[in-house]
């Protein structure tokens, strides 16, 4: 069999289970080729950049040295490109273009993905063309180092902000406040004898007064409001040159195209690994393939000292709602029940666990799926724990086993990609 009838036939697959896919398109390249394209954030051509070559240079080594191998890599655009490694075995390439299908239906059809730029690969070779031309007319120091701050803020923005229309308080004009001031504070009357009745002139003075020094006070605070997009603030209101906020711009763009993938990586990840899982394993395996897929597959859900495996913990969570909506283990009748035996064996056979898995894929991101999904029974089906590094005996240990514990910690390392505000 080729890779061209492994991707017809596993997108039959793919889609008589239900998923949505763009046009996904794979190109077969070599394994520098692979790292190449990784080190660039999956897109051939991007303004160039010293950080570029930095992680190309991580990740060859890394290959050659044995440590570390990419087997998929797949970009959010349409049509979705994909990218398969020449030296890969047949086996191992139709997981990867089962697993592409994965992400290919998350990307289109996950809300938090339906803002993003769905023609990023053509605008990514345009924002190189722009950088390359401020490198002929600036110099290619004084680009790279004014690049180099630019990415040192670059996840100063605000990835909700994509859902909500613009704050109209940026277009207020501060001399419509000032002209507004003198009948802010007096009442209308008809009768001009009144006047002196109804708006005392030491009271109006008085209270004019004070505003004035309240807005003296107000205006050394700038802006009025917090304001979370740092990068939008800067481009209105930083003193930048032409070509510096045109940098900026593309950096905030980029920031903005990738912020999903950050607040996805579990979801996504284990959507991607569930399907390429059941297609793999119910549709596409041969006996001769069965070991190496075995191999591979629980090398990619293995789980090392230290570190969370979003691929593990994505799939395990997917598969536990599936058998607990199947089952009805949900709502009052099942939460209210104490008897550890009744909710082992509880099943209602609704046969919902397909229908809820796609919903859930539409609508959550990793805090929300995290929040709602993971349950005092999950946590201890899969031995879940926070540990801490205990000063005396120079060991990390054990900590707290309480689910609450556990939760609060996951999803503290989830809020804000785990960076402060």
């Amino acid at each position: 069999q080729s890779i061209i009838e492994a991707v017809d036939e596993i997108k039959e697959y793919a889609v008589a289970y239900g998923l949505d896919l763009y046009e996904t398109i794979f190109e077969i390249v070599d394994y520098d080729q692979v790292n190449a394209f990784a080190s660039y954030g999956g897109f051939p051509t991007r303004y160039p950049h010293w950080r570029f070559g930095m992680e190309y240079d991580e990740l060859s080594k890394s290959y050659s040295y044995g440590l570390s191998k990419i087997y998929e890599m797949v970009i959010n655009n349409d049509p979705c490109y994909a990218y398969l490694m020449r030296s890969n075995m047949l086996v191992d390439q139709k997981l990867v273009i089962a697993h592409v299908y994965g992400h290919c239906d998350f990307f289109k059809n996950n809300l938090w993905f339906s803002k993003t730029n769905r023609k990023m690969m053509d605008d990514m070779a345009n924002h190189a063309v722009r950088v390359q031309r401020h490198i002929e007319k600036q110099g290619e120091e004084t680009v790279e180092d004014f690049i180099d701050t630019c990415l040192s803020i670059e996840n100063l923005i605000d990835p909700h902000s994509v859902f909500f229309e613009k704050d109209s308080a940026e277009k207020t004009d501060e001399s419509d406040t000032e002209n507004s001031e003198p009948s802010r504070f007096r009442f209308k009357t008809e009768k001009e004898y009144m006047e002196a009745f109804i708006n005392p002139p030491d009271v109006v003075e008085r209270q004019e007064a004070d505003w004035r020094k309240l807005q003296e006070t107000t205006r050394k605070k700038y802006p009025l409001s917090p304001q979370r997009d740092v990068l939008l603030f800067l481009l209105h209101h930083a003193p930048l040159e032409d070509w510096q906020r045109d940098v900026l711009s593309i950096i905030r763009d980029e920031a903005y195209y990738f912020a999903p993938q950050g607040q996805t990586k579990i979801m996504n990840e284990g959507w991607a690994t569930y399907w390429h899982s059941k297609i793999m394993t119910t549709k596409v395996l041969n006996d001769a393939e069965v070991i190496d897929y075995a191999d591979h597959h629980s090398g990619t859900v293995a789980t090392q000292a230290g570190r969370l495996n979003p691929y593990k913990l994505g799939l395990e969570l997917f598969r536990d709602i599936e058998d607990r909506w199947n089952k009805g283990k949900f709502g009052k009748e099942y939460e209210e029940c104490e008897d550890y035996t009744t909710r082992k064996n509880w099943d209602r056979q609704l046969g919902l666990g397909m229908e809820k898995i796609f919903a859930v894929r539409k609508m959550y991101n990793d805090v929300m799926f995290i929040d709602a999904f993971l349950t005092p029974d999950f946590a201890r089906e899969h031995n879940l724990f926070t540990y801490d590094y205990n000063q005396r005996n120079g060991y990390y240990e054990i900590s707290d086993r309480d689910f609450q514990a556990v939760k609060q910690r996951l999803l503290y390392s989830l809020t804000n990609w785990g960076q402060p505000f």
